[in-house]
């Protein structure tokens, strides 16, 4: 499913992570928790200078936006390329933010570099 066909979750479900956002980022609130609802998210991570390398992203879906939640990326269908991750679910929403921003510039699904620096636990 393309990012531009995400419905956007309920109002009563978005309210909960107002306070945690500001700005541009809480107008795409109600499309970001549609998209986290969803509990995956298919894309692709460009490669400078190469080719990009698709993924599933795939997530535990909770309702509190201070639960942890299990993040999941497996690259190019392959087992020996999957990564995981836990952080707070108004944490991940900020990504998929993020996520939603950059698709809408590029047209591709992909993370934020930060996103990926966590994931592979690189320090900044």
């Amino acid at each position: 499913m393309s990012l531009d066909q995400i419905k956007p979750a309920a109002k009563a479900d978005a309210m909960m992570y107002v306070p945690y956002f500001q700005g541009q980022k809480r107008q795409l609130l109600p499309i970001a928790i549609g998209l986290y609802q969803q509990g995956s998210l298919e894309g692709e991570r460009s490669i400078e200078g190469g080719e990009s390398i698709p993924f599933v992203a795939t997530w535990y879906v909770s309702k509190l936006p201070a639960d942890l939640t299990l993040c999941r990326l497996q690259f190019d269908g392959n087992a020996e390329l999957s990564y995981e991750m836990n952080m707070q679910n108004s944490e991940f929403v900020d990504y998929l933010i993020e996520a939603i921003m950059s698709y809408r510039r590029t047209r591709i699904a992909d993370f934020s570099r930060a996103f990926y620096r966590k994931l592979l636990r690189i320090e900044e």
